[in-house]
């Protein structure tokens, strides 16, 4: 006997400021439901998932809960008044006998309940918030963005617990590893659509791309239909004018049906200039030692960093991460050790408080009141790299519109705000990047353009990120702060950290041992391959091959889509033609490649 859904929603239409989030919105949220909701910044995700709790109310359509289940939601921003400690707010709603619970969830996401609501963070406050959640343990779990400020060895264990959990949960999150690991359905929210596919967010991404293929289709064939009728209409009407005014009236409504089309919003026109060339060795660190009330951030730690160098920072939080790269830049002063900076040094940050944003300000003016843009006061103009440019067409290339430039920033959802923030950061020109957290918030897709621009910079970058696939797409060496001073340098991302060191991220238990006890890092060890020198090499440089082809494919198709170039062009439509076959056999000839060289080395 089928069970009865747990939540579900009908014909739900919302809107704010006038224009509408959703319009006939319907969803089935079933138990054992595993579900990644996904979409842009600003799309409604947040707002969904607080029409699913019941927290927003819908201006049409119902919300049905099944009586009996509980629907729990992590909120971004608890409200703690009248409670006097972080532990006291995540056992409010438990029985007295099971108050034991948070005291369990509390030591897996590294929080203290004895601490005082009043001076908590924006991240304890968080943790607390998703540690009431799960000690409470609803038969559905709304997670909004639920691994922002935990650390690795956090995000891990609160993995396995959702993992092993009974209940069904909806997800927000730009991890792609976590959703990955976790999701076996997908929500996405696509210019106020929800779509649903019975697969996990591992096949958001080529689900996604096949609807927007077909939408492309549909989309052609439109247009060369009302491109026909258009012409039999100048050509032909005269001569049937009375009989055929029918015909008319349908192109009309062919035209209509084209500008009732919902355009895809494009991709953020993000880029970091690189600005002077600093010199080849960018800092030398040499026996850095610091220490706070008694704890060891670093012990003799040397480093060399080369221009070009994309170096991530990993550890627990509160291990010292962030005080590591002042160190470095010479913003805070070591106890021991000495760090010699290169030349040329262009230095721009990005802060994980988002400090740089005033939260009263509109967009505009916390674009055209910053100095280091050259801009100050009223001014409708901000310098990009050294070239003026109005405030609103440079915020629509962040993708945000002309209403959003005159509203507040604490108006703004937290990956607006990331965007916003890295808009302020790409306006200037460095060489030395400093990423503290710049993942949190960001949607899928701006993640991967941020990758692509970073793997493009011409300077180098530090990074801090407790995103584990991002690290593996953008780090060249990780430094992973592993507690009691200790800071080991290991070549690669975090995958290669992991392999290195012989297993999981331990940190926080390792950290507790007395040094004397710790286990000897484990060695590399490379597996023989059976491959020559030349086709290890060749294996390691496909996927880069791969992906250019793939790239002109797309590009070619684009140009092939423009029903006027057979016509206007013919000579061109032919060339691109054949470039296209040419370009999707190449690229069956290297997949092929890859494949039997992968089998290869696998033995």
């Amino acid at each position: 006997m089928a069970k009865a859904p747990l939540l579900q929603l009908s014909d739900i239409a919302l809107t704010f400021g006038g224009d509408p989030v959703f319009e006939d919105l319907s969803l089935v949220i079933q138990p054992g439901d595993r579900v990644a909701l996904v979409g842009r910044n600003g799309s409604g995700k947040s707002t969904l998932m607080k029409v699913m709790a019941g927290l927003v109310q819908a201006d049409s359509g119902t919300r049905v809960a099944t009586p009996g289940v509980q629907v729990g939601y992590m909120e971004q921003d608890p409200s703690m008044a009248g409670y006097a400690t972080l532990g006291d707010y995540a056992a409010s709603g438990l029985d007295p006998d099971e108050a034991y619970k948070v005291e369990m969830v509390a030591e897996g996401l590294k929080f203290d309940p004895a601490g005082d609501v009043n001076t908590a963070s924006g991240g304890e406050r968080r943790r607390t918030a998703l540690a009431k959640l799960m000690a409470e343990a609803p038969e559905l779990m709304l997670l909004d963005e639920p691994t922002n400020h935990l650390d690795i060895e956090a995000i891990a264990w609160l993995e396995q617990e959702l993992k092993q959990t009974r209940a069904a949960f909806v997800l927000i999150s730009h991890d792609r590893a976590f959703l990955r690991a976790l999701t076996r359905a997908t929500l996405w929210i696509d210019r106020g659509q929800v779509r649903r596919a019975e697969q996990g967010f591992e096949h958001f991404e080529a689900w996604r791309d096949k609807l927007w293929e077909e939408e492309d289709q549909q989309r052609h064939k439109l247009n060369r239909k009302i491109k026909a009728e258009a012409r039999w209409a100048v050509e032909g009407i005269s001569a049937r004018r009375k009989r055929n005014q029918g015909r008319v009236r349908a192109l009309q409504a062919l035209r209509a049906e084209r500008a009732a089309q919902i355009k895809r919003q494009g991709t953020a026109a993000m880029a970091f200039d690189g600005g002077t060339t600093s010199g080849k060795k960018v800092m030398e660190a040499f026996g850095l030692s610091k220490s706070f009330d008694g704890k060891s951030i670093v012990r003799n730690f040397d480093l060399t960093v080369q221009r070009g160098d994309r170096i991530a920072f990993v550890g627990p939080n509160g291990v010292g991460k962030t005080t590591l790269i002042k160190m470095l830049l010479g913003q805070v002063a070591p106890d021991a050790g000495s760090v010699k900076l290169g030349t040329n040094l262009d230095i721009a940050v990005f802060d994980q408080t988002r400090a740089a944003l005033n939260p009263d300000m509109s967009l505009w003016e916390n674009l055209a009141n910053d100095p280091e843009l050259g801009v100050s006061g009223k001014s409708d103009q901000v310098m990009v790299r050294g070239q003026p440019k109005h405030v609103v067409g440079y915020l629509k290339d962040f993708l945000f519109d002309e209403a959003q430039a005159r509203a507040p920033v604490r108006a703004l959802s937290g990956g607006e705000k990331a965007r916003l923030l890295l808009a302020r950061l790409m306006a200037r020109e460095s060489n030395l990047l400093v990423l503290d957290e710049p993942t949190n918030d960001l949607d899928i897709e701006t993640l991967d353009l941020l990758q692509d621009i970073l793997g493009d910079y011409d300077g180098t970058v530090l990074l801090v990120s407790h995103d584990r696939d991002f690290l593996d797409r953008v780090a060249t060496t990780t430094i992973a702060m592993e507690g009691n001073g200790q800071a080991v340098v290991y070549a690669g991302g975090w995958s290669d950290y992991r392999t290195q060191r012989g297993g999981d991220f331990q940190e926080a238990k390792e950290a507790s041992k007395p040094l004397a006890k710790r286990e000897k890092t484990a060695e590399k060890k490379v597996k023989p391959t059976g491959l020559s020198f030349t086709e290890k090499h060749r294996l390691e440089e496909l996927p880069g091959v791969i992906d250019k082809i793939t790239a002109e494919i797309s590009k070619l198709e684009v140009l092939l889509a423009d029903p006027a170039l057979f016509t206007e062009n013919p000579v061109k439509f032919q060339k691109a033609t054949d470039a296209l076959v040419a370009r999707q056999t190449a690229l069956l000839d290297a997949e092929d490649e890859w494949l039997m060289l992968e089998e290869k080395a696998a033995g």
